[in-house]
């Protein structure tokens, strides 16, 4: 079976180091289930670096999966949700991947 994967790599903490809400995250992955009906979050040890107009930020993300068979309603679906994230998270940007999948 072949699948579209999305990883996003949510941040905890707001640009400004101050930590994101627990009840943000739960609408988050309510949101996702509604959507795709699964998903898998990875509380990953990764340190996220970078700078941006001089500043330089740091992150701890949470990875979740989602896989889905309709590519195309699943990439309009998460290029509209990363907006969305990125205000609720207050964040410059947020990284969303997609690549194919084949499920054995």
């Amino acid at each position: 079976m072949k699948l579209k994967r999305f990883e996003i790599l949510l941040p905890l903490n707001y640009n400004d180091g101050g930590p994101i809400e627990p009840a943000k995250f739960l609408v988050t992955h309510r949101e996702i289930l509604e959507a795709f009906g699964a998903t898998t979050i990875d509380p990953i040890q990764a340190l996220g670096t970078w700078v941006y107009r001089g500043t330089l930020y740091q992150d701890r993300p949470l990875r979740i999966r989602i896989d889905s068979p309709n590519a195309e309603d699943a990439l309009a679906f998460m290029r509209t949700y990363k907006e969305i994230l990125k205000n609720r998270s207050r964040q410059i940007d947020i990284w969303i991947a997609a690549h194919d999948i084949e499920i054995i």
